[in-house]
């Protein structure tokens, strides 16, 4: 969705000029708390809104699949007693066609941004990077209907991922007080409409999709923290928890009322993976081995996904880029995934005992006896959150290895071709259903070859557990966040040290082989995104050899005609630009988008001293325009206008960060990094504009020769 557009930065550096240093000293005390508390209603409001959303997916998806499920079984049943079950197959691929069908059409031709998970695109919004559509209203419906129809239409995806988008979306609409895209502006939180400000509510609302997804409000808390967040403190922690909280509240609120038990909050998120509990959760000290050789398959097994879904995306950029073949290549995976579901579930042999404790929601007798089930058809044919909760705590015996064997093998290919489909799709329970999967064919392997004085420890439900933590962080390589979320998520603290060992056995052996997935695909959209630290051998580079030049500079008071040019010239792209005085001194930074408003409302030197009423531009003004800059194609500017001067003391940052041109790279990539900053001005000794170094300039060194010559393939 993002190759062709362009891609700009955002500003988490605050434009301390006169105007805001004005009004920042007007505001009384006062007027600083009701700031402050203006914060924590937004985000108040992000964790309702966030929660609502959830509530919505949740119940859309369990009338609907349940709707497809249970005309699927009865022709099933039917069709088994009378012959004709080709008949059967083929509806089961229609019905998954057709939802799946809808579901590419509005997401390829409404908004190819919302496609996939989302999750590297709020990553890349909350490194500092401004990707075109990725926080709209739009971007949020087709975001909803497209994960609905995905999960519904039997493809291996989960509705959990895009939670996190579909918060962040919430978070930056709320927070603006206005809608831009229904022209709609409520007046209020106006102060908040600037990058600094929207980033922190960014990162609230992420926090609040994690935990509505599995109820682990400290879980969506860290993931903020490590996956995304450039900027972090205290009271942002206390904003971002709370916000998690009242998410994973109203979900559970209003779910407790739609399944009839209203005031029953025990099952806080959209996945339940059910307690842990008794004799489940004991664990001995040999077992430790164990959970980190299951971590090492993880991180095995993550690697070679990642690998697959990598060189499948760079055929996807370059064959499958127009819509209708989008649209036509989601209907053929929905069509061979219920063919194979079918297929699997038509030759297996494993017939189950159908007690009054089952938990099959859509049990399957098939070819079975009577009193009895397909146990295969309780993996493929369910929706995947069920399957995951079957997998952890079926009783030991309910598959078969065979059968756990071929699912896995069969799920895992699904996943990695459908992960990167144009609809609105997770990879977290995919990946959490295959590591059940195969970590419960561990558990029964080590029950066979082990004594029966050890054997008694290997239960299968804990193996999959164990197996699921293992798969997701071999392909999303998460550790910190991931431990604490699937601690919440089993609601039982007695996993977490083995979760952990696991997580990062999963990562250390995965990156040995290649990056985690979101870094991959980060890497496949061209953004410059920053990474946590600077190459380990990147201290032998100075400013000097990353820095952009010769500078494109403006004088304090410029010619509106020099302006206009600098800024049409279709060459450069330029979004800063340092202000000199004669000799090429720098007294201060000024934006593109700041000049494009200055146009907008001609504040010419002349036009000023001719008009005694003239109205001062204030910082609302640039409020009212942001984010939404008017191209300056669209500002009419005459000949004689032309021919005035902008004085741009007022509006120009005069304390811009600048470095020496011998600063070694590390410490200029931990000031952007760190700072959230967009330019970075380099001068010599004297003062004088030598080069500007921006984040391309440093995501260029970041990557590498290797790096660039795979970006570049995937570019072509």
């Amino acid at each position: 969705a993002l190759y062709n557009c362009t891609i700009m930065n955002l500003d988490y550096d605050n434009i301390e000029n006169q105007l805001f240093l004005e009004e920042e000293r007007r505001m009384s005390y006062l007027g600083f708390r009701c700031l402050e508390i203006s914060r924590w209603v937004v985000c108040g409001w992000i964790g309702f809104l966030t929660g609502l959303i959830a509530c919505f997916i949740d119940i859309a998806v369990e009338e609907l699949a349940g709707f497809k499920y249970q005309v699927v079984k009865e022709n099933i049943e039917k069709f088994t007693e009378v012959g004709g079950l080709s008949i059967s197959l083929l509806l089961w691929a229609v019905l998954n066609a057709a939802i799946v069908m809808v579901g590419a059409i509005i997401v390829a031709y409404f908004e190819p941004i919302a496609a996939g998970s989302g999750i590297p695109q709020i990553k890349c919004y909350l490194n500092g990077i401004k990707i075109p559509r990725v926080v709209r209203l739009k971007t949020l419906v087709v975001k909803v209907c497209g994960v609905i129809c995905s999960v519904v239409g039997g493809l291996a995806v989960g509705k959990e991922g895009p939670m996190i988008h579909s918060g962040a979306v919430v978070a930056a609409g709320v927070s603006q007080g206005r809608s831009t895209s229904l022209k709609k502006d409520f007046k209020i939180f106006e102060y908040f409409r600037r990058d600094t400000e929207k980033r922190d509510f960014v990162s609230a609302g992420a926090a609040a999709g994690v935990s509505a997804a599995f109820g682990a409000p400290v879980g969506g808390v860290l993931f903020s923290l490590e996956e995304g967040a450039s900027f972090w403190n205290q009271m942002l922690t206390w904003r971002i928890f709370f916000a998690s909280m009242i998410s994973t509240f109203t979900l559970n609120f209003f779910l407790s009322i739609y399944h009839k038990n209203t005031g029953d909050l025990s099952s806080p998120g959209l996945i339940n993976f059910g307690r842990f509990e008794g004799d489940s959760v004991a664990y001995n000290l040999y077992e430790i081995p164990l959970f980190i050789l299951m971590g090492a398959i993880g991180g095995l097994l993550g690697a070679l996904f990642n690998i697959l879904n990598y060189w499948l995306t760079i055929f996807r950029i370059r064959y499958v880029h127009r819509p209708c073949l989008q649209v036509m290549e989601a209907m053929l995976v929905a069509a061979v995934t219920a063919t194979v579901s079918f297929t699997m579930i038509y030759f297996s042999n494993d017939c189950q005992p159908l007690g009054p404790e089952h938990a099959e929601e859509y049990p399957l007798q098939l070819f079975c006896a009577d009193g009895e089930y397909n146990s295969m058809a309780t993996a493929f044919f369910n929706t995947p959150e069920r399957s995951v909760r079957s997998l952890f705590h079926n009783q030991a015996g309910t598959y078969n290895p065979l059968t756990l064997g071929l699912f896995t093998l069969t799920y895992f290919f699904l996943a990695c071709w459908t992960y990167g489909l144009a609809v609105s799709a997770g990879v977290f329970i995919p990946s959490l259903l295959i590591g059940a999967a195969w970590g419960r064919l561990f558990g029964i392997l080590l029950a066979y070859i082990t004594p029966n004085s050890v054997s008694k420890w290997a239960d299968p439900g804990k193996y999959a557990l164990i197996g699921a933590a293992a798969q997701l962080g071999g392909i999303v390589r998460m550790t910190l966040s991931l431990t604490v979320i699937m601690v919440e998520a089993t609601g039982n603290v007695t996993y977490g040290f083995p979760i952990m060992l696991v997580l990062m056995t999963a990562k250390i052996v995965g990156d040995y082989i290649v990056e985690g997935l979101y870094d991959i695909h980060i890497k496949l959209q061209s953004v410059p995104f920053l990474h946590w630290e600077a190459p380990a051998t990147s201290h032998w580079l100075t400013a000097r050899e990353v820095m952009s030049s010769p500078v494109t500079c403006l004088n304090r008071i410029e010619k509106v005609g020099t302006i206009v040019d600098t800024l049409s010239n279709t060459s450069t792209k330029h979004n800063g630009f340092p202000v000199v005085v004669q000799p090429a001194k720098l007294c201060g930074l000024i934006l593109r988008s700041q000049l494009i408003v200055l146009l907008k409302h001609k504040v010419f030197v002349e036009l000023a001293r001719s008009r005694l009423t003239h109205r001062k531009l204030q910082l609302k003004d640039f409020r009212d325009a942001y984010p939404r800059f008017p191209p300056i194609q669209s500002i009419h500017v005459s000949q004689d206008e032309r021919e005035c001067m902008m004085d741009l003391t007022e509006f120009m940052n005069p304390t811009p960060y600048t470095v020496p041109q011998e600063t070694s790279l590390p410490r200029v990539f931990k000031l952007f990094r760190a700072l959230g900053l967009r330019h970075l001005v380099v001068v010599d000794d004297e003062n004088r504009v030598v080069g500007l170094v921006t984040r391309k300039d440093l995501a260029r060194y970041h990557l590498g020769k290797h790096g660039l010559e795979e970006l570049q393939l995937a570019q072509t």
